[in-house]
């Protein structure tokens, strides 16, 4: 039964295992202190920001390569923390110093109570969580392959599964008051969605993670003010023939899209951007080409995140129709093989940052070329979670 599921069938202290873990990768506080916090811009004014979606324990384990069916290996170090994609991004949002709140799920067991300590000892609040007296928390097992450098996740659900009756409508409410920000992970999406439709009465705009096709992904992206897809996603949900004209018919399908991104792993991102002051008298501009040329304008050379633009412009695809925007194609930081340990929740970080500059109010350009430094920073660590910075890591400050 789901109820009876736990990943060690010992109590292993969960908390214990992630303290150890933060006590050895965390920076020390002279580290951080190293940076005065007079050499950082403000803080955004407004840094409420409202997460909706999957949380999980993570049990992370790394082996030298990935076991060929019926191998018997042993693992070359083992880590347990939290996780999931609200979980993580959310956490990011927090040590780069929003206050993030977030809706969620999760059983009254060992896994469920070390995920919300752990959340709240990041600063994130869950207070809106609901607590499940039976069942099992969600958790995801984690093989971090050494040598490909690639993970594979097995993942358990939680179980009872979140209804939209158990977020009361004063809950609902209290979760919203003063947000700059909604930002959903497209799961739970019958909660989501409620909350989705409230945020939009209120007009506070939305982000969604596009991950995959997901049931209910669709009602939830005609909410969305911003839109971040992994590399698969605009081709699959579009059935364009290539990913810049499948953000092309993102931005035509949603109408209350303001810019979709792409991440493209080591392969940086792409975003196009919805122009609502000028450009209408533009030339017409096939987005293929335009995007072949800012490829053309990088800087090879460059190990830090870049970001490269287009002028506002009418753009165009076969087939697909034309949208007045800008282009801009954002670089990966390139990691040494030496420094690069798991790429577990990078999209996280990513979305994390993104959700920090927007509320900063930073401009594309900046914003970009931040969310892959974050994200990158993420990559040295073991978990999602290790390697996140916080606002007053030194390898931040020229990009804030």
């Amino acid at each position: 039964m789901l109820s009876s599921l736990s990943p060690f069938p010992n109590a292993i202290s969960l908390n214990l295992l992630s303290s150890l873990s933060s006590a050895r990768s965390t920076p020390s506080l002279f580290t951080r202190a190293q940076m005065s916090s007079e050499s950082l811009p403000p803080l955004p004014e407004h840094r409420i920001v409202l997460g909706c979606g999957a949380v999980s324990v993570d049990f992370l384990a790394t082996v030298a390569s990935y076991p060929n069916p019926d191998d018997k290996i042993r693992s070359t170090s083992l880590k347990v923390q939290g996780g999931g994609n609200a979980g993580n991004a959310s956490t990011c949002a927090a040590r780069l110093g929003l206050n993030p709140r977030l809706i969620s799920k999760v059983a009254n067991d060992a896994q469920g109570k070390s995920i919300l300590d752990e959340l709240e000892a990041d600063g994130v609040n869950t207070s809106f969580f609901i607590v499940s007296e039976e069942g099992n928390s969600p958790f995801t097992y984690v093989i971090v392959d050494n040598q490909t450098k690639t993970r594979t996740c097995i993942h358990t659900p939680g179980y009872p599964p979140l209804i939209p009756g158990e977020l009361s409508e004063s809950s609902l409410l209290s979760a919203l008051n003063g947000a700059n920000m909604v930002y959903f992970d497209g799961r739970l999406y019958e909660t989501a969605l409620i909350v989705a439709k409230e945020a939009a009465r209120k007009n506070i705009p939305i982000l969604v993670d596009a991950e995959r096709k997901r049931e209910g992904l669709d009602d939830l992206l005609n909410f969305a003010s911003y839109a971040i897809c992994s590399a698969k996603f605009p081709q699959a949900w579009t059935e364009a023939p290539s990913v810049p004209s499948a953000l092309l018919s993102m931005l035509l399908r949603l109408p209350n899209l303001k810019f979709v991104i792409v991440t493209l792993g080591e392969d940086g991102c792409i975003m196009l951007e919805r122009s609502v002051n000028g450009g209408s008298d533009a030339e017409e501009v096939d987005v293929h080409s335009l995007l072949e040329s800012l490829k053309q304008r990088k800087d090879e050379s460059k190990t830090i995140p870049t970001c490269i633009s287009s002028v506002v412009t009418k753009l165009s695809a076969n087939g697909i129709g034309t949208v007045v925007g800008r282009l801009f194609v954002g670089t990966a930081e390139k990691i040494p093989p030496s420094e690069l340990v798991d790429t577990t929740g990078a999209g996280d970080a990513f979305i994390g940052a993104v959700v920090y500059a927007l509320c900063a109010g930073m401009p594309p350009e900046k914003m970009l070329r931040f969310a892959a430094r974050v994200a990158a920073s993420g990559c040295r660590a073991l978990g999602a979670r290790t390697g996140l910075p916080h606002r007053t890591d030194p390898r931040l400050v020229t990009f804030l």
